[in-house]
């Protein structure tokens, strides 16, 4: 298993939002950036995510899981944008503000911090520990 963070905006879609979907989840739409767009190429059924509201709030509130494989962008017929169907596992008991993640030393060289604009970024398993034990989860969510 790997692990990402993928933000949203949530007054644009929030964590509730994602919640609400269920098990089927919801496609990740309107990522147009290479880079983000390659993390999703590399995800795999099962990957876990941390679920970032960014702009307000701008903490990790919700775990998420890969729920199918890459397919094509339905909001773009440009065929370079490509993503994949996100479901809610859990709410972060804790949530954990962007301040708390670059106020731990252990995260200094988490994507969050060094690549703040990355609406979808892999974080390593070390950071996915420490994010969970900051937020009052078991790493094995």
């Amino acid at each position: 298993m790997r692990y990402w963070l993928i933000k949203s905006e949530p007054d644009v879609w929030s964590w509730d939002h994602q919640k609400a979907k269920g098990a089927a989840g919801e496609e990740w739409t309107g990522v147009r950036n290479y880079l983000a767009r390659n993390n999703m190429r590399a995800m795999q059924l099962g990957d876990r995510a941390f679920f970032y509201h960014s702009n307000i709030g701008k903490e990790v509130v919700g775990v998420a899981e890969v729920c199918s494989g890459i397919a094509p962008d339905s909001t773009s017929d440009d065929p370079r944008w490509d993503c994949v169907h996100f479901r809610a596992v859990c709410d972060v008991p804790r949530p954990v503000s962007l301040a708390a993640v670059k106020a731990e030393p252990r995260l200094a060289q988490m994507a969050l911090v060094t690549s703040m604009r990355l609406s979808v970024q892999p974080v390593t398993e070390e950071e996915w520990k420490i994010v969970c034990e900051m937020g009052g989860l078991n790493p094995d969510v």
